[in-house]
């Protein structure tokens, strides 16, 4: 088994440090993704970590996951609630996949309450902030190591 993981970030997370920083706070998904692959390594994995703004880029991703990696981390960002064309991808590679969002969707407007991703996911973290990403990673490498 290949000891890569996708990590998959949507639209406008490229923005974080400075975009809303009263829901998002100041880290930066640059600082993200350090977290990620020293939490990654630690495992004894490693990452491939990617942003896109783009829905078929993020798409073609998750195909490429599907022969590449043995799980996915995604924070699809805005594409949570509008994008079938994810949950598809993700439904179509059959890899485990963990959804996480830095802030707590359930606790924001209506219309985030919703997620396309969810029904296809192994799991979900939200309202952790940038740390939901490094449970996620122990989580997917917990079970993809059982």
């Amino acid at each position: 088994m290949t000891k890569t993981l996708f990590v998959l970030n949507g639209p406008n997370l490229n923005m974080l440090g400075r975009r809303e920083p009263g829901i998002y706070g100041s880290i930066t998904l640059s600082d993200i993704e350090e977290m990620c692959r020293k939490k990654a390594a630690s495992l004894g994995w490693s990452i491939e970590f990617r942003q896109s703004n783009h829905e078929g880029q993020i798409i073609d991703w998750i195909h490429e996951a599907g022969e590449k990696a043995a799980g996915i981390l995604i924070n699809p960002a805005a594409y949570t609630h509008t994008s079938v064309a994810l949950q598809d991808a993700v439904r179509a590679v059959s890899l485990p996949v963990i959804e996480v969002h830095l802030s707590n969707i359930h606790a924001r407007e209506a219309f985030r309450h919703t997620s396309f991703i969810s029904p296809a996911a192994l799991g979900v973290i939200c309202g952790l902030g940038a740390q939901g990403y490094e449970f996620a990673i122990e989580a997917l490498v917990h079970h993809l190591e059982q």
